[in-house]
């Protein structure tokens, strides 16, 4: 009987069973979920899986140095395990998850968990202290905190937020904000901001609003004179004042480079000072001085003298017209040859023009035809027609002195008639006056003048031609006729008004028989 030969299986199932625990151990592959970013004092969650394993899995989470921090076990399968941190500042790093089931082990990915510490007692601080300074100055202002991480920063200028700019003068970085030259506009109360984001979670703190104050530099101070009579005696007020600055100011005002005053304005930038003067007598020369603390200015000199009112009082009338040659106004100024502080008052036929109680430096008209400038200096006829027709004059005397005596032009007629309304050629200035407009009486004499002489010149080349002609027998006349254009002016009458009266050289023939 023959023996059947059994084949030997056992190093096929050894080496089955080794193939069966290496993929078995392939196929372990955790995976370790959680955040990035964690605040302070939070708690987070890091959970790991291991997709498709043999029952029981264990997972173990692991620090950054490998050190077990904690330990799940999965029973059920396809479960994840959660490990549940408080999140503090030792826990910030890098964590792992390692599976183990049966006998195979595989470590998970990494995730580095980062500890965002919130900010608190955020306070602006600023460069220079207080945060002063003068126009052109740089001013630096920055964004501090007692505690936070991974801040970002917002500034605000007067509650409305603050952009930056990529001009070096006027930016923020980091949590600095830069102002390279400081203008007006630049000042203002500034807070800001510092904040920081997890997850869609922002938590911030803002700090108390500080106040910028950027100074403008004085201005050259300026000087001005007037003069009173509150009493007996007049008294002179100088007036001190700065166009532009920052107060605090101190001004003080120097009599023959001598400080007689000196006050410290800080709501403005003038100051008035009062002085003893006597009228006609010269009392020396004043300046005004501004200091500050990065400024010391002085004024223009002013001869400190009150000449009284006299001389020479005259009026000057223009008339105004409109583009269309038509007289609209007249202007009537009244000058005076000497006086410091005079005071004017216009007089029509004999009688106040307008109203003493009307004593306005500037424009009221009253009645609505008449109005006046500069202090009653200028009269305007803002009328112009043949009722506003008669004699001006003005008169001025000192201001200071209510029972001074007036000082008076003489009388100057102003006669307008509907000539004169429509007279002016086109190509005339609206403002010229009369007398530029048409030529006086004795500018037209002077022209005829010089048209007779121009035909005795004539006539007397004529007779030297005659003297070297060819035929000396023949007699002849010789008639020289020169026709000269019309030259027509006015002069001013009494009855038809200024510039009304015509003269005209015509058709000048002169005779001479050789």
């Amino acid at each position: 009987m023959k023996r059947v030969q059994t084949p030997n299986l056992l190093p096929i199932l050894a080496l089955a069973s080794f193939f069966i625990r290496l993929g078995g151990s392939i196929s372990i592959r955790p995976v370790l979920t959680g955040p990035v970013m964690a605040y302070l004092g939070s708690r987070v969650a890091l959970r790991c899986i291991a997709p498709n394993s043999s029952l029981p899995v264990t997972y173990e989470l692991m620090g950054g140095d490998g050190v077990l921090m904690a330990t799940v076990a999965d029973l059920k399968g396809e479960q994840p395990a959660s490990f549940y941190l408080k999140v503090t500042v030792a826990l910030e790093g890098s964590y792992r998850c390692r599976a183990t089931t049966g006998g195979s082990k595989a470590v998970s990915n990494s995730i580095k968990l980062t500890v965002v510490t919130p900010a608190s007692n955020t306070r602006v601080t600023s460069q220079p202290y207080p945060p002063v300074a003068y126009e052109g100055s740089c001013i630096e202002l920055t964004c501090s905190t007692t505690k936070g991480s991974h801040l970002s920063y917002t500034w605000f200028l007067n509650k409305k937020e603050v952009t930056s700019s990529p001009s070096p003068l006027f930016h923020h970085t980091g949590n600095k904000l830069v102002m390279g030259k400081v203008t007006p506009e630049h000042a203002g109360y500034y807070s800001c901001m510092a904040w920081s984001n997890v997850q869609d979670t922002r938590r911030f703190s803002s700090s108390f609003e500080v106040k910028v104050t950027v100074k403008v530099y004085v201005s050259k101070p300026r000087i001005s004179f007037s003069i009173s009579n509150p009493g007996a005696s007049p008294s002179g007020n100088v007036t001190c004042w700065s166009t532009r600055g920052s107060p605090p100011v101190n001004i003080s005002l120097l009599l023959d480079d001598k400080e007689v005053g000196s006050v410290t304005a800080t709501e403005s930038l003038a100051a008035w000072f009062s002085i003893a003067v006597v009228p006609g007598l010269d009392m020396g020369t004043v300046r005004c001085r501004v200091n500050t603390e990065v400024q010391k200015l002085m004024s223009e000199p002013l001869t400190l003298e009150v000449v009284p009112v006299g001389g020479d009082v005259k009026v000057e009338v223009e008339y105004l017209y409109r583009a269309d040659s038509k007289l609209t106004a007249a202007r009537l100024s009244c000058g005076v040859s000497r006086g410091t502080f005079p005071e004017y008052a216009w007089l029509l036929n004999d009688s106040v023009l307008p109203p003493e109680t009307q004593r306005d430096s500037h424009i009221q008209p009253d009645p609505p035809h008449y109005a006046l400038t500069d202090h009653r200096r200028i009269l305007v006829l803002t009328k112009v027609g043949p009722e506003e027709s008669g004699y001006y004059r003005c008169r001025a005397r000192d201001s200071y002195n209510d029972s001074g005596h007036w000082v008076e032009s003489e009388a100057v007629q102003v006669q307008v008639t509907d000539r004169i309304l429509n007279c002016m050629p086109e190509a005339t200035s609206s403002t010229e006056t009369p007398s530029k407009v048409f030529m006086n009486t004795i500018e037209i004499l002077t022209i005829a003048f010089c048209c007779f002489h121009f035909v005795t010149l004539a006539v007397a080349l004529g007779c030297i031609y005659k003297m070297f002609d060819q035929n000396p027998d023949h007699d002849q006349v010789a008639i020289i006729g020169f026709d000269t254009l019309p030259l027509s002016a006015s002069t001013s009458s009494e009855q038809d008004g200024p510039l009304s009266r015509d003269l005209v050289v015509q058709n000048q023939t002169v005779e001479t028989t050789i």
